[in-house]
């Protein structure tokens, strides 16, 4: 194990745990977001979330960021020659624990909570000191925890909640006296009204608006409003949907738009006893408020990292007099006149750039890195080897410094049906997980076009 992994999964164990050695079980319920929104008011939602199969198999992430000595619970095991491919790169991988008849439509922690033969292997590690690390701490995350008698490795839901809300973040960073962009927290529809007072003058300026439920996540419960009578508009459906269930209550933050130069990422690590560990920043990329991937290093000034990494201290210190504790990912901003905007908001869990960390060391010295997602379409499921066969040439392999790694292959099949049509017609959408690793900028992005356009070409072969 490289000097510098060894470094990171040592303090990391002793920030969640209070020991550098303790055994930890991952769990990939990625969007916890969904369940801290439960109960919540937010904007009125139009559409569903369409993609759920997909999103949960994200699970699969968690391979990667565990050690040889630790455990992973999947919702299916990963296919045999994935894992050959990984352990042929030098990656120590976990034991993996995969619970039994999985659902597409729900959570690794849903699935597992119903699987009782799995929390009853969960309870036989008890006694070697393991702790449950979840993406991030809900009820549900808790319930697990107490079934299976392992402690999480985190603090409790109530405390995760709170200090995840888009409301908490404009709080503190106010308290605090960080930089962020104007805007008004409305915890009632009362609030919400007097925002809709103050921001149609910026609306009238010329100004661009965005209302963001405080739970949201990947590009759902946010919307842009670039003129009053697309925000009257919205501010009527909220009134009539207040009286209509008798709810005033509210939990929505109203900003405005800042024109950015590049969005940014960095996260720092509570420890239990209240220290932190600034612990890096990468450019995000993001489209129509979706998370796409992240590009290492960021491309930022001393001065401009010395004001995060700052930011980072005075926000980690406040987490932990509100006791929380673990990986804090903060998104930022630069702006187009290079300001750094340090807070745009808190997410107090795991993040997508935390499970590159393992990797780094790895694969990052002075080169460049992406990491990035790539669409599929596909009318029957893919085996690695075939993906393997149609990266010929771009996949990272053994002795070779460049090329693509796979960190999650379950998401290219998640959304496959259960039984295909006959003829191979049934079309799916799949994504596959990479990080594009080179010598220079310019070499990933040779990569990165070469890969979307092998990929292009597999879907449409098939």
């Amino acid at each position: 194990m490289p000097e510098v992994l060894a470094d990171f999964s040592a303090r990391l164990r002793s920030a969640l745990t209070g020991a550098p050695d303790t055994p930890l079980v991952l769990l990939g319920n990625i969007e916890v977001e969904e369940q801290w929104a439960e109960g919540e008011v937010g904007l009125p939602r139009i559409a569903v979330r369409g993609n759920a199969a997909v999103v949960n198999r994200m699970d699969e992430l968690a391979l990667l960021l565990a050690g040889a000595g630790d455990y992973v619970v999947l919702k299916s095991a990963p296919e045999d020659d994935y894992l050959r491919y990984l352990e042929s790169l030098g990656l120590a991988l976990p034991n993996v624990l995969a619970v039994t008849g999985q659902d597409p439509m729900r959570t690794v922690t849903q699935d597992a909570l119903l699987d009782q033969p799995l929390i009853d292997a969960l309870g036989r590690l008890v006694d070697s000191g393991a702790r449950i690390w979840p993406h991030g701490v809900s009820l549900l995350e808790e319930r697990l925890a107490a079934r299976s008698g392992l402690p999480l490795a985190g603090a409790d839901s109530a405390t995760c909640k709170s200090v995840n809300s888009k409301i908490y973040s404009r709080t503190i960073a106010d308290d605090l006296g960080l930089c962020q962009p104007r805007g008004l927290c409305c915890r009632s529809m009362t609030e919400f009204a007097a925002a809709c007072e103050e921001v149609s003058g910026w609306l009238a300026a010329g100004r661009t608006v965005v209302l963001k439920d405080a739970f949201g996540v990947s590009g759902r419960g946010i919307l842009v409003v670039r003129d009053e009578a697309s925000l009257r508009r919205v501010e009527r459906m909220m009134v009539r949907r207040a009286t209509r269930t008798g709810r005033e209550d509210l939990a929505l933050v109203v900003e405005e738009w800042v024109d950015k130069r590049a969005d940014l990422n960095y996260q720092f690590t509570v420890a239990r006893d209240g220290v932190v560990r600034f612990d890096f920043v990468k450019e995000a990329l993001t489209e129509s408020g979706v998370h796409q991937g992240h590009r290492m290093p960021a491309r930022l000034t001393a001065a401009q990292t010395d004001t995060l990494e700052k930011a980072a201290q005075l926000l980690g210190r406040r987490l932990a007099a509100d006791g929380y504790f673990g990986v804090v990912g903060v998104d930022a901003l630069l702006g187009v006149d290079d300001e750094v905007f340090p807070v745009l908001e808190i997410n107090a869990r795991n993040n997508m750039s935390t499970y590159q960390e393992r990797l780094q060391p790895f694969f990052l010295d002075d080169g460049a890195v992406l990491a990035t997602r790539y669409p599929l379409r596909l009318t029957q499921r893919l085996a690695f080897s075939e993906l393997r066969t149609a990266m010929d040439g771009l996949l990272l392999e053994p002795g070779r410094r460049t090329g693509v790694l796979v960190n999650n292959f379950a998401t290219v099949n998640a959304a496959a049906p259960a039984l295909e049509a006959a003829d191979g017609t049934t079309m799916f959408e799949g994504r596959l997980y990479a990080v594009v690793v080179g010598s220079t900028e310019a070499e990933v992005t040779a990569l990165d076009r070469a890969m979307r356009a092998r990929m292009t070409a597999l879907g449409s072969e098939r």
